[in-house]
């Protein structure tokens, strides 16, 4: 995120676990403001979102781990 960002006040996950998302998935700007619930409202595109962290991806493939 740049000093000037609209965003630039959003330092932590809104659990308080991992780094957030740095760019809307949508229209790649960074207006991110987290929603209750744990989700993402961008600014810029109006479009309200979640991430999830899947588990870790098996080398041989097949299902997250």
């Amino acid at each position: 995120m740049t000093a000037g960002s609209a965003s630039a006040g959003v330092t932590a996950a809104p659990d308080g676990g991992r780094q957030p998302i740095a760019y809307c998935p949508y229209c790649s700007e960074e207006t991110l403001f987290p929603r209750e619930g744990g989700g993402w409202e961008c600014h810029s595109c109006l479009r309200a979102f979640s991430v999830s962290f899947l588990g870790l991806v098996n080398p041989a493939g097949g299902e997250p781990r």
